[in-house]
């Protein structure tokens, strides 16, 4: 078995990070369930010892989103491969308790591979690819608080400039 788990602080508060990261309904709290495929390009040598020429897979996520608790947990486990290979992953968002304004994501993966030999070469091959993976979503998280950003600072720029100071009636020549 080979755990790899990570921590990254966002420099943006928990309301900014998960609105990018997942849609808040006027409820509350959401839970949501999502199947997600991926294509995994390993090397030519794994995939011939797992028979496959492709690997696309698909896994199960689960969501909680709480507002209230300022917290969102998302949880995925693969649903092909499973003959070889156990990945469940969690990720939880919350308030960085030094800053309230920043938000921390805690990130975990446990791999496991089964009746495979090296399996601990394995292992800490996909712990790799799930790292480098984080790596973009975080990336992503970035991006898309990047454009949030913009899109309400051109609003705004848009709303101000529609406002403008009442201007003087105009004179009228009376008959």
């Amino acid at each position: 078995m080979k755990i790899w788990t990570l921590e990254h602080v966002f420099d943006h508060p928990w309301e900014t990070v998960t609105t990018a990261a997942i849609h808040i309904d006027p409820s509350g709290k959401l839970h949501s369930h999502r199947l997600l495929s991926t294509e995994w390009g390993l090397p030519s040598i794994v995939k011939s010892l797992i028979g496959a020429t492709r690997m696309k897979t698909y896994t199960q996520e689960h969501s909680v989103v709480d507002p209230v608790e300022k917290t969102m947990e998302l949880e995925s486990t693969n649903i092909s491969f499973t003959n070889m290979v156990s990945v469940d992953e969690r990720l939880i968002y919350k308030l960085y308790p030094q800053d309230p304004e920043k938000t921390i994501l805690t990130q975990e993966a446990i791999i496991t591979m089964k009746g495979i030999s090296l399996s601990s070469y394995f292992e800490e091959l996909m712990a790799s690819m799930i790292s480098s993976n984080a790596s973009k979503g975080r990336e992503a998280i970035e991006w898309a608080i990047y454009k949030l950003n913009a899109e309400i600072e051109e609003l705004t720029a848009s709303v101000r400039g529609s406002i403008r100071t009442p201007m003087a009636a105009p004179a009228f020549a009376e008959k």
